[in-house]
């Protein structure tokens, strides 16, 4: 369940990065444009994306974070114990086989 909800997030981001870059674009069509409103808005625009973008970063920050400590302790357990790992990299791959070799 953690994976699907590390792929909905990567997901979120994603998207997310669309619209920043979609409402970037908006906002250098319409820089010619005048208008009291229109300023208001662009200038409002602008401030959110930026804090948008700050909060996305510290987002991929904190997941390159967490990924880096799973490796880190994945490491730690396969080098305190080999023959274990092996065993479940083996029964891994003998299940996958197995499911492979049914389609």
């Amino acid at each position: 369940m953690s994976h699907d909800a590390d792929v909905s997030r990567d997901k979120l981001v994603s998207d997310f990065k669309v619209v920043i870059s979609d409402a970037e674009e908006l906002l250098k069509l319409t820089a010619g444009q005048a208008g009291d409103k229109l300023s208001e808005v662009r200038g409002r625009l602008g401030d959110r994306m930026l804090a948008a973008k700050d909060r996305i970063a510290d987002l991929e920050a904190a997941a390159v974070e967490r990924a880096k400590k799973v490796a880190n302790a994945t490491d730690d357990y396969v080098q305190k114990n080999p023959w274990q790992s092996v065993g479940i990299a083996a029964g891994v791959a003998f299940l996958l086989g197995l499911l492979a070799g049914r389609r």
